[in-house]
């Protein structure tokens, strides 16, 4: 490894070195302060890295990753996510009775393992990501140990997704006996020119999407997702419905154009098929759910769905179009989870619709950015939503996909009766004010400034969208690909 792939790796390596860290720090003397300082530092040092960074790109790291400007704007929405997570868990996690600083340390394995997905060249590093990724999931879910309902969801979360790591690694074993390499574009190539073009190699990729849809919680993939939203503390399930399921997208993504999937129309098929399928599902749940939680996980599982569309739709549009939406799911998402964080502890969540029951009248500024945050989850215009849906829409138009488009409009105005129901009960008088003075027992914690910037980023992206959009075009461009193809070939560049 050279130097500058080294210093392109900066990212990485200081999330690694954050995790080891704190491991250190707990092992000579706890500071749940201190550690929450330290990691919002070193995210905050993660994050500006990535400015720098990028004078290198694109460069391949040995065989196993790329560090270009998609990998470094999927790393920069992850590890800009997990600060704002930090900040609404230091006071989730203040009463908490003990070993209050191993979330942090588990939380920048996440991240970790998503930003290795993100950069992921080789079906390898793809397993090494995912599994970084998962383990520290399997903890973080059941973190909360004293909840028998935490503990629950994370032996679910365990097991089906030991199962679902188990068909992934087959499907990548019967992809490597028909390619004879673990290169995404190396085995693109064998496809391309009929060599791998056989059921064997096409079994294999259906059951790559088995683990990857699992992690995605698409249907029919999803039963885990609102027992494991309901059962997990509000800050990891932010987590889960944005970095972890935001990378293996930013996998998925990148694997589809390097294997040039848009050219085999069995499985264009198979996709359009989930995708449908996920946003009609999804929906249809939601309407029946009386758990906040359940209620978001539902929706997520739509929202991914709509995602899909953007995936099927291909080139640079499609790109454009699916990392915009993401951008915006994940503001909308950790805001909403952002709200749900402050308004509970550890061992008491707001989880049902009648903990919200005149919010407004309790907590006006906390109501508006949770009210803000469901507009823009239903795509209502002037949020970060709307733009991301038209986005993707726009995409399946220009891709001739009229079915899934005109089941993304269906199924945003079914969406849109669940949100506007949550809205509705905030501004209802009465409620329980008990259990805001119990969330809130100092005043606004840093939280609060978190929601504020999360609802002007929500509004920013909405009505001021070009700036991000030129980000995102220069980010995950047609020419962008081409570039990393030949560094693939020709080594660092």
């Amino acid at each position: 490894m050279s130097g500058k792939q080294l210093l392109a790796m900066t990212p990485l390596c200081i999330t690694a070195g954050a995790a080891i860290l704190i491991l250190i720090f707990i092992a000579v003397k706890r500071s749940f302060a201190f550690v929450t300082a330290f990691s919002l530092t070193a995210s905050a040092s993660a994050f500006i890295s990535l400015f720098w960074v990028g004078r290198f790109a694109p460069l391949s790291v040995g065989s196993l990753l790329v560090i270009d400007r998609y990998a470094l704007f999927y790393m920069g929405l992850m590890i800009g996510a997990s600060f704002f997570i930090f900040l609404f868990a230091h006071g989730f996690f203040k009463s908490f009775p003990e070993h209050r600083e191993e979330f942090f340390l588990l939380t920048f394995l996440a991240v970790l393992g998503a930003a290795v997905l993100a950069s992921s060249i080789n079906f390898v590093s793809l397993f090494l990501g995912l599994e970084i990724l998962s383990v520290s999931l399997y903890a973080l879910i059941s973190y909360a140990a004293p909840r028998k309902a935490g503990l629950e969801s994370g032996i679910k979360y365990l097991i089906l997704g030991s199962a679902a790591a188990a068909f992934l690694l087959f499907g990548i074993a019967l992809i490597y006996f028909e390619t004879g390499t673990l290169d995404f574009a190396k085995s693109g190539a064998a496809l391309a020119a009929g060599v791998a073009d056989t059921p064997v190699f096409f079994l294999g990729l259906s059951l790559l999407t088995v683990g990857l849809g699992f992690k995605l919680a698409v249907v029919p993939f999803h039963m885990w997702a609102p027992d494991v939203y309901q059962g997990a503390p509000s800050p990891v399930t932010a987590l889960i419905s944005s970095i972890s399921k935001g990378g293996t997208f930013a996998l998925l993504l990148r694997l589809f154009l390097a294997l040039e999937i848009h050219r085999y129309p069995s499985v264009l098929l198979g996709f359009t098929v989930i995708s449908a399928a996920s946003m009609f599902a999804g929906n249809l749940l939601a309407l029946l759910q009386s758990n906040v939680k359940r209620l978001l996980a539902y929706s997520s599982i739509s929202h991914f769905g709509y995602l899909l569309v953007a995936l099927l739709a291909g080139g640079e549009v499609g790109a454009e179009a699916a990392a915009f939406y993401l951008l915006a799911y994940f503001v909308s998402i950790i805001a909403a989870f952002g709200v749900v964080t402050m308004l509970s502890v550890w061992d008491e969540e707001a989880e049902t619709l009648s903990d919200y029951r005149g919010l407004f009248w309790r907590r006006p500024w906390i109501a508006a950015v949770f009210t803000a945050a469901l507009l823009s989850l239903s795509g209502i215009p002037m949020t970060a939503g709307f733009l991301g849906k038209f986005y993707v829409a726009a995409a399946g138009v220009r891709s001739s996909l009229w079915f899934l488009v005109v089941f993304l409009i269906i199924n945003s105005a079914l969406g849109l009766f669940y949100y506007l129901r949550i809205i509705v009960i905030m501004y209802q008088p009465g409620g329980p004010a008990e259990r805001d003075r119990r969330a809130f027992p100092g005043g606004l914690p840093m939280g609060g400034v978190a929601l504020t910037v999360l609802i002007l980023l929500l509004f920013w992206f909405g009505i001021f969208p070009s700036e991000i959009i030129g980000i995102i075009r220069r980010a995950v461009g047609v020419l962008e690909y081409a570039s990393i193809s030949a560094a693939l070939v020709g080594g660092p560049r």
